[in-house]
C-alpha cells in the first residue's frame, strides 16, 4: 500500500480506490454496519431514522418548492395557487411539504416521549439530549416561518400575535418586536426575513442532527432495560438486524404519509389559510398549527403577558435540564413503580394542553389549562426530584441477554439481579 493511502478492505476496486484516499465506506461499515447495538429495541427506537427521512423529505421538497414561490405580500398567496394548479405536480411537492411538517413532529413527539420514558437523557447522554432538545427548538422556529410563507389570514395573524409576543419584555421588547418585523407591522420584510430563514434553518438543523448521531455513537444507545451493554453477548451488530427493522417501520410510516398526502391532505390545515391575508380583517379564531398548541396553552394559562411568555419559554427550557433534575439512578420507567403513573398523567396533561390550546380562551378552558400547566411544571420540578429520593425502584436484570433470552419476561423468584448503579 503506498503511503498516506488509508487500508480500506472493500472488494470493489472503484469503492477500495475511493475508500483508500477518502475512507467514507469504512466509517459509514464502522458507524451503521458492525456498529454493537443493544439486543432489545423496540419499535420506539424507529423513529429516529424516521425523523432523519422526514428532514431529508423536508429539505428536498422545499428546494423546489422555492424555486416557483414569490416572497412578496402582493405575490405570495398568489404563487402558492400557481404551484398548486400550474407548476407540473406542484400540488403534490405542497402537500407532501405540508404534511411532512406535521408528520416530522409526530416523529419527534414520540421520540422525545421514548426518551423520557426510558431515561435516554441520564448520564452518559446529557449532551445528547441537549442536542436533541436544541434541534426540536430549531424545528419550532423552521415550521413557524414555514406557515407564514403562504401569506394567508391564519399566516399574517399568526405571525402578527406571535411576535408580538417579544414586546413583553421590558425596555428591550418593542425593538425586538421591530427587528423581526423589519419595520411596523408584519408585512413584506416581514415575509422577506421568514422566507430566508425558513430556507436556511433545515440546514442548521441537519448539522445539529450531524452532531446528535455523533454524541450516539460515542456514549452508545440507550435501551429499553435502561443497563449498559455487558458485552458481546448484549449487543448485535446494527446491519442487517436494525436496517430491516427500520426498514419495516418505514414503510408503515410512508403508508400513514401517503394517506394524509393523498386522501386528507388539508386535515391539519386551517380553512382561513386559503383566505388572501387581510389586514383589516381579524379571524375570529387565531390559531397556530396543532403541534404548537400545547405550548400556546402555557401562553394563554397565565393572564399577565410577560408571565405567559416566560411561562411558555419555560416549557422548553426546563428540557435543557431535565438530566440533572431527575437524580434516580434507575433509567427506564420499567423499573421505577412509583414514578410510572406520574409520568403517563404528565402525557395526559401534555395532550390536554394541545386541546385546550385549540379552544378559545374562555371557561372552562382556561382553568383546566392553568390546571394542566400547573402538573407540567410540577412533574420535572418537584415530583421527579423527590421520587428520586424517595422511590424503591425494582431490581434491574443483571445483563441484556438475560430478560432478551426470556423473552422479555420478569426475573424468575430468586434470580440474580444486579445492585442499582449510577445510570
Amino acid at each position: 500500500m503506498s503511503i498516506g493511502l488509508h487500508n480500506s478492505e472493500i472488494k470493489n476496486p472503484v469503492l477500495r480506490w475511493v475508500d483508500q484516499r477518502l475512507p467514507i465506506f469504512t466509517m459509514l461499515e464502522k458507524e451503521y454496519g458492525s456498529f454493537p447495538t443493544p439486543k432489545n429495541f423496540n419499535y420506539f427506537w424507529n423513529f429516529g431514522a424516521l425523523a432523519m427521512v422526514t428532514l431529508a423529505i423536508m429539505i428536498a421538497t422545499g428546494i423546489f418548492l422555492a424555486m416557483n414561490y414569490t416572497a412578496h405580500t402582493s405575490m405570495a398567496f398568489d404563487s402558492v395557487e400557481r404551484i398548486m394548479r400550474d407548476v407540473n405536480y406542484g400540488w403534490l411537492l405542497r402537500y407532501i411539504h405540508m404534511n411532512g411538517a406535521s408528520m416530522f413532529f409526530i416523529v419527534v413527539y414520540i421520540h422525545i416521549y421514548r426518551g423520557l420514558y426510558y431515561g435516554s437523557y441520564k448520564t452518559p447522554r446529557e449532551l445528547l439530549w441537549i442536542l436533541g432538545v436544541v434541534i426540536f427548538l430549531l424545528m419550532m422556529a423552521t415550521a413557524f416561518m414555514g406557515y407564514v410563507l403562504p401569506w394567508g389570514q391564519m399566516s399574517f395573524w399568526g405571525a402578527t400575535v406571535i411576535t408580538n409576543l417579544f414586546s413583553a419584555f421590558p425596555l428591550v421588547g418593542e425593538y425586538i418586536v421591530t427587528w423581526l418585523w423589519g419595520g411596523f407591522s408584519v408585512d413584506n420584510p416581514t415575509l422577506n426575513r421568514f422566507f430566508s430563514l425558513h430556507y436556511l434553518l433545515p440546514f442548521v438543523i441537519a448539522g445539529v442532527v450531524f452532531l446528535h448521531i455523533a454524541a450516539l455513537h460515542i456514549t452508545g444507545s440507550n435501551n429499553p432495560l435502561g443497563i449498559e451493554p455487558k458485552g458481546p453477548q448484549d449487543t448485535i451488530p446494527f446491519h442487517p438486524y436494525y436496517t430491516i427493522k427500520d426498514s419495516f417501520g418505514m414503510v408503515v410510516f410512508f403508508i400513514f404519509f401517503a394517506f394524509l398526502v393523498f386522501f386528507v391532505p388539508n386535515y391539519l390545515g386551517h380553512p382561513d389559510n386559503y383566505i388572501p391575508a387581510n389586514p383589516l380583517v381579524t379571524p375570529a379564531h387565531i390559531v397556530p398549527e396543532w403541534y404548537f398548541l400545547p405550548f400556546y396553552a402555557v401562553l394563554r394559562a397565565v393572564p399577565d403577558k410577560l408571565g405567559g411568555v416566560l411561562l411558555m419559554f419555560g416549557s422548553i427550557a426546563v428540557l435543557f435540564v431535565l438530566p440533572w433534575l431527575d437524580g434516580s439512578p434507575v433509567r427506564s420507567m420499567r423499573f421505577r413503580p412509583l414514578a410510572r403513573p406520574f409520568f403517563f398523567v404528565w402525557c395526559v396533561a401534555f395532550l390536554v394542553l394541545g386541546y385546550v390550546g385549540g379552544m378559545p380562551a374562555e371557561e372552562p378552558y382556561v382553568t383546566i389549562s392553568r390546571v394542566a400547566t400547573a402538573y407540567y411544571f410540577m412533574y420535572f420540578l418537584v415530583i421527579l426530584p423527590l421520587l428520586a429520593r424517595l422511590e424503591r425502584p425494582l431490581p434491574l436484570p443483571e445483563s441484556i441477554s438475560r430478560p432478551v433470552l426470556r423473552g422479555g419476561g420478569p426475573l424468575p423468584a430468586g434470580a440474580a439481579a444486579k445492585p442499582m448503579e449510577k445510570a
